[in-house]
């Protein structure tokens, strides 16, 4: 079986070829230009993605040319109607709406997302739309983020620079910015996958003495890799030194970090989420951080994104909150981007896709 690692660097380099064509295919479809399907890009996404569409010949193509500000809803209602494929991020909500003012030439939406709340699944499968998304090629990165974090907020690494840069470093003190060692903890991880697995791998050379997980059955498998125990989500809560959230949003888990979970913590305890906003009642953690219920928090996602600024939760120190950038760095955006594109051009010629959300 290929490591996590190997697995990441075979599936980067599918994403990134760019698709083949005979020069007879190739020659058929540029003899009249107007005639290739029409394709709506909502952000302008790295550059591996893009060049694989303006290399391919295969669509005409136009995008919203910014990568800091999402396109307006007016603007896309407007811009995919008749087009033949989307190719989308996490910013924009698919629903009904949306796929009525396509139209019915729509046939293809490719998102540039492991994610796919934004995507209204339903209305998809019913109109016989397919999607395209973008797993495996980002669990590296989230799985360096998600450790980072959780050693930020256990360590107090943002509380410290602050006292550092503020003036409140004065003599040594023994207890002062005191925080909690991964060494001998048990570390609880809600919805064990790829990425899951992968936070495992990197914090074993801690000196974890325990993985424990649960989900909606036990994954003998995957649990294999780390030597984890399945435990219900009462006894994660309870025995975690460190609870790591992985899990999907879905209507099942929405919410499902609330105060009853929490209520059964340690106050000891370190909670991490780097999978979605939704999964967490942000008004139950910051009750639990606030009444010490919990040690600290740690979030890359939060709802909504951005996260006003006058939020009760950027209030406490013990909070550390990052602006959703687990997958952010070059190689890995690239490769979801190349995957993206290659998942569309695939779709649009009615072939099986790279990777395929079956609905």
């Amino acid at each position: 079986m290929l490591s996590s690692r190997m697995a990441l660097r075979r599936l980067q380099r599918i994403a990134v070829a760019p698709l083949s064509f005979t020069s007879g295919a190739t020659t058929k479809v540029l003899r009249d230009m107007s005639t290739l399907p029409r394709v709506y890009v909502t952000r302008q996404i790295p550059p591996e993605g893009l060049k694989i569409l303006q290399d391919s010949g295969q669509v005409q193509f136009e995008l919203w040319d910014s990568d800091d500000v999402p396109v307006p809803r007016t603007e896309l209602l407007q811009k995919v109607k008749g087009v033949d494929g989307l190719l989308c991020v996490l910013t924009e909500k698919i629903d009904a709406e949306l796929l009525d003012a396509a139209g019915s030439n729509l046939k293809v939406i490719s998102t540039m997302s492991v994610g796919f709340d934004h995507l209204s699944l339903e209305e998809l499968k019913k109109r016989g739309i397919r999607v395209g998304y973008t797993p495996e090629v980002l669990t590296d990165a989230v799985a360096e983020l998600t450790v980072a974090l959780l050693l930020a907020t256990s360590r107090r690494l943002i509380e410290a620079t602050h006292e550092a840069k503020t003036g409140g470093w004065g003599t040594w003190r023994t207890l002062w910015l005191c925080g909690y060692e991964l060494a001998n903890s048990t570390v609880g991880i809600l919805g064990l996958g790829r990425i899951g697995v992968a936070i495992a791998e990197r914090l074993a050379p801690f000196k974890v003495k325990k993985f424990i997980y649960t989900d909606v059955a036990p994954r003998p498998e995957l649990a294999k890799a780390i030597n984890a125990e399945y435990v219900t989500l009462d006894e994660l809560a309870k025995q975690s030194d460190f609870l790591s959230i992985c899990c999907a949003l879905t209507p099942e888990t929405k919410e499902i970090c609330n105060k009853n979970l929490f209520s059964k913590m340690k106050n000891t305890s370190i909670f991490i989420n780097t999978s979605r906003g939704g999964v967490v009642n942000q008004e139950d953690l910051y009750e639990a951080l606030s009444t010490g219920q919990i040690a600290g928090a740690g979030l890359d996602v939060t709802v909504p994104e951005p996260l006003p600024t006058s939020h009760p939760l950027f209030t406490l120190k013990n909070c550390v909150i990052l602006p959703h950038i687990a997958s952010a760095s070059y190689s890995t955006r690239n490769a979801m981007s190349a995957l993206a594109a290659n998942n569309l051009l695939l779709g649009l010629r009615s072939q099986p896709m790279i990777k395929e959300l079956k609905l």
